[in-house]
């Protein structure tokens, strides 16, 4: 009797594919080599001025590291590259942080005590600043823009508003001064402050408060003593009263400019006149 073959099957498993390894990305520095100058805030230049450069009980040099969030203590060490102490190695040698006549210059080739100063140590910002001249720059060009454009509205400006703008800062003082010196107080006012003026002269108010004032001290109107109500002078009565925390000139200016406020300026201006 034939025996039967049998056919064995063989089944090849499938090969295994490594999956394909992700690169990951490696993060640039972004830190920008270049000399760096720091200098003291508030104009302030002492012939030197030493700042903390290591931890103490006394200054703190502790910063956040929102990674971990943790306070990691930093420190100058002339010769190491971090300003961490937990990555600083072998031994250390300080340095000294001290501003020159207000200011401290950095160079390029101390990276760590730039890094130090421009990103890490507490009194940054508070107690010296990084000269930035791009930002500089800029701001000089704003306060500039800003100086042209409030002298060429103090040059254009009424008379009337004029005076308005030189009463808030000068008080009844205002009240002596002749056409042309109100025009130079107000010209000056513009050069040495013209965001303040710039201000004042987009101010609806600013005539209204100084019709008040006026007002005031010619006596038609008077103000009480315990500043919360404006009278009559003929006769004591009441015109309004002032909101609680308002300033009252300011707040009169506003009501000035109710039904019942323009019945009361009308009446003002007739008297006036």
């Amino acid at each position: 009797m034939a025996k039967e073959k049998t056919q064995e099957v063989v089944i090849e498993k499938p090969k295994m594919v490594a999956p394909p390894i992700k690169k990951i990305p490696v993060k640039k520095d972004s830190w920008e080599i270049k000399d760096r100058q720091y200098y003291l805030a508030g104009g302030k230049e002492p012939l030197t001025l030493t700042i903390p450069g290591r931890h103490t009980a006394k200054h703190p040099l502790l910063w956040f590291d929102p990674a971990t969030n943790t306070q990691r203590e930093i420190r100058y060490a002339t010769n190491q590259n971090s300003v961490f102490v937990d990555e600083q190695k072998g031994e250390v040698t300080l340095g000294h942080i001290t501003f020159r006549d207000g200011t401290l210059n950095v160079p390029k080739e101390k990276v760590a005590l730039q890094k130090l100063l421009s990103l890490y140590h507490p009194m940054g910002g508070k107690r010296y600043l990084e000269r930035k001249p791009v930002m500089e720059a800029a701001s000089e060009l704003d306060q500039m823009e800003w100086e042209i454009d409030a002298l060429n509205a103090a040059r254009n400006m009424e008379i009337d508003k004029q005076e308005a703008i030189l009463r808030v800062e000068i008080g009844s003082g205002v009240n002596s001064l002749s056409s042309k010196e109100i025009r130079r107080d107000v010209i000056r006012l513009a050069k040495m402050n013209p965001k303040l003026f710039l201000q004042l002269a987009q101010d609806e108010n600013v005539e209204l408060r100084n019709f008040v004032i006026k007002a005031c001290e010619e006596d038609i109107i008077y103000l009480a003593n315990d500043q919360r109500s404006f009278h009559w002078g003929t006769n004591d009565r009441k015109l309004m009263t002032v909101p609680f925390d308002e300033n009252p000139y300011s707040a009169m200016a506003s009501f000035m400019k109710t039904d019942e406020g323009v019945e009361v300026y009308k009446s003002i201006e007739k008297r006036w006149k």
